[in-house]
């Protein structure tokens, strides 16, 4: 069976040119005595948007990995998918990210409610989760609740699942499900429950991305009370151990955290509660790949920084339209943004910091570097001139996408 790291990182790259230098940043952390497997992820939008396929991203890994001489565990995320477009990425993937957000809240059938009600009746009254203090006490109505919102998801993970298993064979890939995208965060209990109805439909998944409190902006420092986040994920961290053992799930199963990418405020907090616990964790970098190429491009001055300029003020005027798919996970405010007229007479350094992660800067501008992050379509509708451009300044860029990945990320996240 295909096991998971403890420790593993998703990188996107939505334009299939970083591999390389991604992978560099894991030999580096191997080099530090720290294994951290690679997981290069896409998701269907992010390949219809492109004009890619999913066997695009294993042809990128597999020459990254080739190139590098890279000798671990390494795998290709379908990720972010449901029954509609499952079918194209099963080839090519050995790891299904299996998002049920868009099945939550509808029912299931009212005698597999019911069913599941019954079957978790040992857990009511007073229900305690080792390490966890508070004692939990637990009802009929509040499993009830829990079903009526995620069991309906949780049955149509598992039908996704053994969609894929018939395929592939058991054994063969990581399954993780993800709940992230939705509006409300689910507390532990309901995540306990939640994995109850995973290991009911035996499905045998290693990561599950739940939905924290707080904002997780895409590019963007974590937005919330991190004193909170960290009782929260340590509680989650605790609930999986638990149900590992209660539900029979894989022992490799670890907590995931989507729009991981520059959350750095709670990357220490991450950290200690891991080591503490002895715990794994998955994190997805999603789009900051792209970020750091219209950096590099922006560091190269010249024609490459006017092509950023110009990527810049088409994304202002189609502001409502590349910000609708990411409602959820964006939080632009339109005052903060420069005028395109303004950020034309920028400089090549005003616009790298302006884009940069970095609080101690003054030009960094969190709301510019949201609206950029999902401006990637503008680049793509220009994609031979913008590969051109990566081509040609290929060494800026691949050292931007190194240095987020490995020095900001992994050095703050793992303390190495």
């Amino acid at each position: 069976m295909k096991k998971l790291n403890k420790y593993s990182f998703g990188v996107g790259d939505r334009f299939g040119h970083q591999g390389e230098a991604q992978l560099k940043a894991f030999i580096n952390a191997k080099e530090a005595g720290l294994n951290i497997t690679p997981v290069w992820n896409k998701s269907n939008r992010e390949h219809e948007i492109i004009g890619t396929s999913p066997v695009d991203v294993r042809t990128e890994a597999d020459n990254a990995v080739k190139a590098l001489g890279w000798d671990a565990s390494y795998f290709v995320d379908a990720d972010h998918i449901n029954m509609s477009n499952v079918d194209r990425f099963i080839e090519p993937s050995d790891f299904f990210t299996i998002d049920v957000a868009g099945y939550i809240g509808k029912p299931a059938p009212a005698e597999d409610i019911e069913s599941f009600v019954r079957n978790c009746k040992k857990h009511t009254g007073e229900l305690n989760i080792p390490g966890i203090e508070k004692t939990f006490t637990i009802s009929d109505d509040d499993i009830r609740k829990v079903a009526e919102q995620y069991l309906y998801a949780a049955q149509m993970a598992g039908e996704i699942y053994r969609k894929i298993e018939k395929v592939k064979g058991a054994g063969s890939f990581i399954t993780e499900v993800s709940m992230d995208e939705v509006p409300l965060p689910q507390t532990p209990i309901e995540l306990f429950f939640i994995l109850k109805m995973l290991g009911d439909e035996n499905i045998p998944v290693q990561t599950i991305a739940p939905k924290f409190s707080g904002r997780f902006n895409k590019g963007v420092n974590y937005a919330g009370n991190v004193d909170d986040f960290a009782i929260e994920f340590e509680q989650d961290v605790l609930v999986v151990n638990y149900a590992v053992k209660e539900f029979g799930l894989p022992e490799e199963l670890k907590l995931s955290i989507h729009s991981g990418s520059d959350k750095f405020a709670i990357y220490p907090h991450i950290g200690q509660i891991i080591k503490k616990h002895n715990a794994g964790i998955h994190v997805k970098t999603a789009g900051t790949t792209w970020l750091e190429e219209i950096i590099g491009l922006s560091k190269a001055g010249g024609e490459a920084l006017d092509f950023v300029k110009e990527i810049y003020e088409k994304a202002l005027l189609k502001q409502e339209e590349l910000c609708a798919p990411y409602a959820d996970v964006i939080d632009i405010k339109a005052e903060n943004l420069p005028s395109a007229e303004d950020v034309k007479s920028w400089s090549a350094q005003k616009m790298t910091d302006s884009l940069t992660h970095n609080n101690l800067c003054k030009d960094y501008n969190p709301d510019m570097r949201q609206l950029m992050h999902v401006g990637y379509k503008l680049a793509a509708m220009q994609i031979d001139r913008y590969f051109e451009l990566l081509e040609k300044h290929s060494e800026i860029v691949n050292d931007c996408v190194f240095t987020n990945i490995y020095e900001r990320h992994m050095k703050l996240l793992f303390d190495i």
